[in-house]
């Protein structure tokens, strides 16, 4: 094979017979981010460490603060201390009810995304892993938002399905979940299908409720070009790219992960406006400057559609690690 002639190594994926033959350049990424994943769980563990001990301190404080009251003062203090905990929980559960009443007002009439996890089998263990953790991310931050969309998850089997089932709380998520094809799961839905994709010729103006936009859920190194517009192409369903390339020059080819385009969409569905929603989303080293709407477009960017995860991007990273390790973001996630 090619790959192997000029000096690719062949790892052996679980999710198919074939080898996935890696180039030099993707086995330093892979190993890049086996050592970031190390250090992030050595990280983890003194971060748990530490946070055992403030709690032990804490603890110590407070039983020395009250023994060194009078009976009264203590009670009172007690009780002051009932009622503040008792105020944060109230306002937890009316958050976690508003964020149901969403939820539940998306499922039924709201813009309906599908992530397309059908390329497991294309995929090493790491990058399903890091797939994995923008999927959680990408609920946690559909939760958030003031206007959700009614999120699929489709080609729930296999590793995919292993650990998406190992999130916390994932069985509670307010979420459709299908081990078969979106074209299984939607087939009576199938002229409204539209799969993002950069490498598409139609650009998406407005989102239209009535179509079902899909995103390919791929981290693959840059190994797969163009396999989801062949894809669409091989179902007979329409394809379309994001207007990145009217507001924004992009500083390289680099592609969005799945939750970065997910949260583009939602900014959107929230603001009605191209131009915020990828200056909010899209980091800054990703791009150079606003285009200028007089000038001539510029190249559209394969930016779209398709999940990556370079290890170079440490502000990836630290998202994820917010969504796998912050509370809040944790909450988010389980909170269904």
């Amino acid at each position: 094979m090619e790959g192997v002639e000029n000096g690719g190594k062949a790892t052996q994926c679980p999710n198919c017979s074939a080898a996935v033959v890696l180039s030099k350049s993707a086995q330093k990424k892979v190993l890049k981010q086996q050592r970031w994943e190390a250090k992030k769980a050595e990280k983890k563990a003194q971060e748990k460490e530490h946070k055992k001990r403030e709690g032990e301190r804490k603890r110590k404080e407070w039983e020395e603060t009250l023994a060194s009251l009078s009976e009264d003062e203590r009670l009172k203090m007690i009780e002051s201390r009932k009622s503040l905990r008792k105020e944060r929980m109230d306002k937890r559960s009316e958050e976690r009810d508003r964020k149901t009443e969403r939820l539940t007002r998306a499922k039924e009439c709201g813009q309906k995304i599908v992530i397309d996890l059908e390329f497991s089998h294309l995929m090493t263990p790491s990058e399903t892993h890091s797939l994995v953790q923008q999927i959680m991310y990408c609920y946690a931050v559909n939760g958030r938002s003031r206007e959700p969309c009614h999120l699929w998850l489709t080609g729930c089997k296999g590793e995919m399905g292993t650990q998406l089932r190992r999130l916390p709380g994932f069985d509670k998520w307010s979420v459709e979940r299908e081990d078969g094809s979106y074209i299984e799961a939607l087939e009576s839905e199938k002229n409204n299908l539209v799969y993002l994709t950069a490498d598409s010729e139609n650009v998406v103006d407005d989102l239209d409720r009535s179509k079902i936009y899909i995103i390919g859920g791929l981290v693959d190194r840059n190994r797969w070009k163009g396999i989801t517009m062949k894809k669409a192409e091989e179902q007979g369903i329409q394809t379309a790219k994001l207007p990145i390339g009217k507001y924004l020059n992009m500083c390289s080819s680099q592609v969005l992960t799945v939750n970065q385009v997910v949260e583009i969409l939602l900014k959107y569905l929230e603001t009605k406006d191209w131009k915020a929603s990828f200056f909010q989303v899209i980091p800054q080293r990703k791009r150079l400057q606003a285009a200028d709407d007089s000038s001539e477009e510029p190249q559209q960017q394969k930016v779209e559609g398709r999940g990556k995860s370079e290890e170079k991007d440490d502000d990836q990273y630290e998202s994820k690690k917010q969504c796998a390790n912050g509370p809040s973001s944790l909450e988010d996630v389980t909170a269904a």
